[in-house]
């Protein structure tokens, strides 16, 4: 690696080194390099190869090879305009010049040395094996024991598909004198002959995607046996490249959508969804045949995953072993022949490794350790005639690496403005130049940096070599400097790719240039309206000879002549999320996705046909059909309205939409054009959510500044459909949710909103007025949990609720009249609370089994009804590793549809509830769930402690007529009266508030008051385990809360932490929140500290209130911290002088 004074540096050496070669000598200064012998001699392959090419004159208007042109392409076109060149321009004389053979000319001699290679292939076939077995592996390679036995998977999939993996090619040790290092497809004529033949791997014909075995109807429900599948997936990442899978079977593109990769199939408008990654996917490569496809993400429990794309299988998997949120890889990269691949790792010191993936997934062949002034590296390439090396860059940094043989040295050339006297830019990607030794890095000004080896070929080499029509000695090396700046064009470079014999570049302006190898402009596409370009990728068409054949329409090139220019079809992927395809014969572009580049947060499912509306903050809205896969209707709001949130009217007739602006559209649902004159603008922030009441009759919204408005239904034909009626600031925090609901006697709209402020608040539309929106009751529901969402429960009970989830993973049932908590459940643990809820439809809602589907921060899941707490009844996957933004349900409850919100993403997920059901069977039933969630079970010292604090709560109960003293015999009974429960939950470890207890008391005593008409009095241990389940903590007691608490209240106090004045606490604990008496107080504290029995008077002890005074003054400092109230006061800290002794 070099550093800035240009040195070099690597990773450890084998402890076997090469003989340095004689004749390669660095400059004064810089390290010598051991290099494997003969690398700067031409191998005997190399020199018949290059003996038996006859020099052909350069066709007009082509240079050499390495005949790089400032003055070339530096002046940006005018549209419309064709560059002409009539092969006479000037161009500067440059050290490394080499003639260009012709590529008819390489394909005709490689064609010639395939035929003599399979000629010797039976001759050598009988000793190959004999010679494997005997002469050693070397490391890195395959020879081993244990690489023969190992089969993988790559070998398992191209055996059922009667092909051969590029495992399959058979290694033998190299000769004295040459190479030690693997070697590739792209460099066996530089292998010497001594070597033997490799096989070449048969690779079957590719089919569809999705694969043919996979009949289209049966398509949806059958990707997977889990409750919910992702089926399909609207939107794009615009910041990963697409990749042109496109070959002779297939019109195929990849791209990836959150966590998943999509392979698409144009033609036929079909998916096939790549799973497996749990975190947003960053970077992706295919192999130059497009069979071998690489993702790659980065975060906790991030890998690396190799695809076989004719199957849609993963084949190979690396796991990133950090385990931490800097885990996994921003780049990747791979051979053309598919048998290494390069990853960069996340982390701040970012890792560059080699893999031998077809046999190792958990140890990378070599690595190097990259210094974080680098820049984050996030390109990588392969040098396709020589694998060994390959250029990395980052914006700022581009870096050359050579490997071999667990050995990689990289060196990091510096380049400023000053070197060359000219603004550099940032770059964006490199290339290695054909049959050169140079590189060529783009940058975001419309630059190219060239670089070389430094120590390139004299100019009276060059002569020598043209007085001997020789072939320019392309040496590669990774010791590389910038040789010069040219000035390519006016608009930034994002992408420079190589096609055959071009060099490819994409611009900010959204052209796409084909240069020959010394730069002259050839061709460009100027009118593809597709934005900026982020990607160029190539369709694979093995028998492309880049000639036009008769009845062809290619565009014509830039020279005089104007022959046709015949390139391989392409793909286009641009920074504003659309992707092109570009046929080139005929000039056809076609836009095959046009999607949102801006966060999703808007979802609405129309009320009665199979469509789904989606809008961003990029001002898209778009109806798309979501059985057929297409776009129905879309429109693109001017600049500035970045849509927050939208709903269809019940009868399908409107769509509302709210804007982050505040500004509210009434749109009709089919040609998405406004019902309004103007917008509504009464709010000045951002609108949150809208609804609208069961009759269309009333449109309700909530805005960011914690206000509810209501605009209300206008018949006639010449009027606006709906009229302004009241705003409402009901609440001082973010509201959560707004819904409609019908009055329990009469077919009227209801209106509640709840927000942060754990307030429930219902909004009285009939008496309401122009400007004044009444309110009918104000409820706080929660105590110390933030509600998070609320919904209708479902009519599967006589009782009708209103069913929320809080910030504490609980579900809580309301009476929707009353607002009375009726019921307190145990929600699902899946990381995060829920945050959205929403009933799935159903035909029969009287009689049909339901069902709840709910998101949390990264899951989308499912839960049957009705809720008990078993935990077997839910499940959930990851929706969106971003943030699930939203969530909605089609009409007739067999899709979901998640909106990624950053991520720009949409999924389609298919319910399947058998799945669901089955999951919960095996959970077992009755009690068999909730023993499960007791510590050590239904055997464990839990349930054991349980079942004698329930006994002794039946000894100590007042039903028993004996009392707690008498000695005659006891009647035992299964059941407790209430009155025990808060003294078996805190014996069991749960200290629940006075309210809580309220709740539990009132969830058990009118548990079958709509069915009886009578009051539960009592409860048996099955019931009272339900209860403690769904009651207590979801995770336990937490210190974290206590610490946060006097945090909140406590002062600093050095080093032990925020504290608390011993006054300050006792007047809290005795005039804030449930307040104790000065009795309660004294008696608690004197019980904690351990002066007075356990149990106290819920025990029948007598307390003793005139020593109480001295004793909490004693024994409790002035300044209580966190700590210290944990340790001795809650901990129970024993003290040895009591007067009353200890429990």
């Amino acid at each position: 690696m070099a550093d800035e004074e240009g040195q070099k540096s690597g990773s450890p050496k084998p402890e076997s080194p090469q003989p340095a070669d004689p004749e390669t000598t660095d400059a004064p200064g810089t390290p010598t390099r051991a290099d494997a012998a003969g690398r700067k001699s031409k191998s005997p392959e190399a020199q018949e190869v290059q003996e038996s090419k006859s020099p052909e004159p350069a066709e007009e208007g082509q240079g050499d090879a390495e005949n790089v042109n400032e003055n070339a392409g530096g002046e940006e076109q005018t549209d419309g305009d064709k560059p002409t060149n009539d092969g006479t321009d000037e161009t500067q004389e440059q050290e490394g010049e080499q003639q260009e053979v012709p590529a008819e000319t390489e394909e005709a001699q490689q064609e010639e040395q395939g035929e003599e290679q399979a000629g010797e292939d039976e001759q050598q076939a009988g000793d190959d094996e004999q010679q494997a077995e005997a002469e050693p592996a070397e490391a890195g390679e395959r020879a081993s024991p244990e690489g023969e036995q190992q089969q993988t998977e790559v070998d398992k999939a191209q055996e059922e598909s009667g092909g051969k993996s590029p495992t399959q090619e058979q290694q033998q040790p190299p000769a004295a004198g040459t190479d030690a290092r693997p070697s590739s497809q792209a460099s066996l004529k530089s292998q010497p002959t001594e070597r033997g033949p490799l096989e070449v791997a048969q690779i079957p014909d590719a089919p569809q995607i999705p694969s043919p075995d996979r009949p289209e109807s049966e398509m949806e429900g059958t990707m997977s046996n889990a409750a919910l599948n992702i089926i399909w997936s609207f939107g794009l990442n615009r910041n990963v490249r697409v990749l042109n899978l496109t070959d002779n079977t297939r019109k195929v593109i990849m791209y990836t959508c959150a966590h998943v990769g999509i392979l698409y199939d144009f033609n036929s408008n079909r998916q096939h969804i790549l799973q497996g990654h749990s975190n947003p996917i960053t970077c992706t490569c295919v192999s130059e045949d497009k069979r071998w496809l690489v993702t790659g993400d980065r975060g906790k429990d991030s890998m690396v995953i190799v695809w076989d794309t004719y199957t849609g299988v993963p084949i190979q998997t690396i796991f990133d072993t950090s385990n931490s949120d800097e885990g996994g890889v921003v780049a990747v990269g791979m051979t053309p022949d598919a048998k290494y691949l390069a990853t960069i790792s996340a982390a701040k010191s970012q890792v560059l490794s080699i893999w031998d993936w077809t046999v190792d997934g958990d140890t990378p062949l070599c690595s190097a350790e990259l210094k974080s002034t680098y820049g984050v590296q996030n390109f990588i390439l392969f040098n396709p005639q020589d694998i060994h090396y390959l250029v990395t860059n980052s914006d700022s940094q581009v870096v050359f690496y050579n490997w071999s043989n667990g050995h990689m040295e990289y060196f990091a050339p510096p380049l400023t403005d000053q070197d060359f006297n000219k603004q550099v830019g940032r770059y964006s990607q490199s290339i290695f130049q054909a049959n050169s030794s140079r590189a060529l890095t783009a940058t975001s000004i419309g630059n190219l940096v060239v670089w070389d080896n430094n120590k390139p070929v004299t100019k009276e080499q060059m002569e020598e070599i043209y007085r001997n029509d020789e072939v320019i000695s392309s040496e590669p090396s990774a010791n590389k400097k910038a040789l010069k700046i040219i000035r390519l064009q006016e608009r930034g470079i994002n992408v420079i790719t190589t096609t055959d014999k071009y060099i490819v570049v994409g611009d900010v302006a959204g052209h796409v240039k084909f240069f020959d190898q010394s730069l002259k402009l050839v061709h460009w596409y100027q009118d593809l309206n597709l934005g900026p370009v982020s990607a160029v990728s190539f369709a694979f068409n093995p028998d492309f000879l880049g000639i036009a054949r008769e009845g062809t329409n290619y565009p014509p090139d830039a020279t005089i002549q104007a022959r046709q220019f015949v390139i391989r079809d392409f793909v286009v992927g641009s920074s504003i999320a659309v992707f092109g395809n570009v046929t080139a014969d005929g000039t056809a572009v076609k836009v095959i996705h046009r999607e949102h580049d801006g966060p999703i947060h808007s979802l609405a499912a129309h009320p009665t046909q199979p469509a789904v509306v989606i809008g961003s903050y990029s001002g898209l809205l778009k109806v798309w059909n979501y059985e057929k896969k297409q776009v129905m209707v879309s429109r693109t709001f001017e600049r500035g309205n970045l849509i927050r949130c939208c709903s269809y009217s019940p009868n399908g007739a409107y769509l509302a939409v709210g804007f982050m602006n505040g500004s509210v559209r009434v749109l009709d649902s089919i040609t998405l054009l406004d019902e309004l004159q103007e917008p509504f603008r009464y709010s000045r922030d951002a609108i949150t959510h809208i609804e609208f009441s069961h009759d269309s009759k009333y449109l309700a919204t909530a805005d960011a500044e914690y206000t509810v408005s209501v605009f209300v239904r206008q018949h006639g034909v010449h009027v606006a459909p709906y009229v302004y009626l009241g705003r409402n600031r009901a609440h001082y925090k973010p509201i959560k949710e707004i819904m409609f609901g019908i009055q329990l006697d009469a077919d009227f709209p209801r209106l509640l909103s709840l927000g942060t402020d754990r307030v429930l608040v219902e909004y009285d539309l009939e008496r309401s007025s122009k400007d004044d929106l009444q309110i009918a009751s104000s409820d706080r529901i929660e105590q110390s949990a933030v509600p998070q969402c609320m919904t209708w429960y479902p009519p599967i009970t006589k009782e009708h609720f209103i069913v929320t989830a809080n910030d504490q993973f609980k579900f809580k049932l309301y009476n929707a009249t009353t607002k009375m908590c009726r019921k307190t459940l145990l929600g699902p643990t899946y990381g995060s609370p829920v945050q959205k809820m929403c009933v799935i439809p159903t035909k029969d809602p009287a009689r049909d089994k339901r069902y709840v589907a709910y998101i949390t921060e990264y899951k989308v899941g499912m839960n049957i009804l009705p809720l008990d707490g078993n935990p077997h009844n839910a499940m959930a996957l990851i929706g969106h590793p971003s943030g699930v933004a939203n969530m909605v349900c089609s009409n007739d409850g067999r899709y979901l549809f998640t909106a990624g919100g950053t991520d720009a993403t949409v999924h389609m997920w298919e319910i399947n509830i058998n799945a669901l059901e089955g999951q919960s069977s095996l959970g077992g039933e009755d009690l068999i769930p909730f023993y499960g969630l007791l510590e050590g079970g239904r055997e464990g010292e839990l349930f054991k402690e349980l079942e004698d604090y329930f006994y002794y709560a039946q000894i100590r109960s007042e039903i028993l007529s004996q009392g707690v003293n008498a000695m005659d015999s006891r009647e035992v009974s299964v059941k407790i009266p209430l009155s025990e429960v808060p003294f078996v939950m805190r014996a069991m470890g749960f200290y629940p508030s006075e309210q809580e207890i309220e709740d539990m008391l009132n969830e058990v005593k009118f548990s079958r008051y709509v069915e009886t008409g009578s009051y539960v009095e009592a409860i048996d241990l099955g019931e009272f385990i339900k209860l403690y389940i769904n009651h207590r903590p979801a995770f336990g007691l937490s210190p974290e809360r206590l610490v946060k608490a006097f945090e909140t209240l406590g002062l600093p106090a050095g080093k032990a932490g925020p504290a608390i004045n011993r006054g300050d606490l006792l007047e809290m604990l005795q005039t804030k929140g449930e307040h104790m008496t000065e009795y309660e107080l004294a008696e608690y504290l004197m019980t904690l500290l351990g002066y007075h029995a356990e149990g106290g008077s819920s025990e029948l002890q007598e307390f003793d209130t005139n020593i109480a005074g001295d004793v909490i003054s004693d024994h409790l400092p002035v300044d209580i911290t966190a700590e210290m109230f944990a340790n001795e006061v809650l901990g129970f800290g024993m003290n040895q002088d009591s007067s009353q002794g200890k429990a």
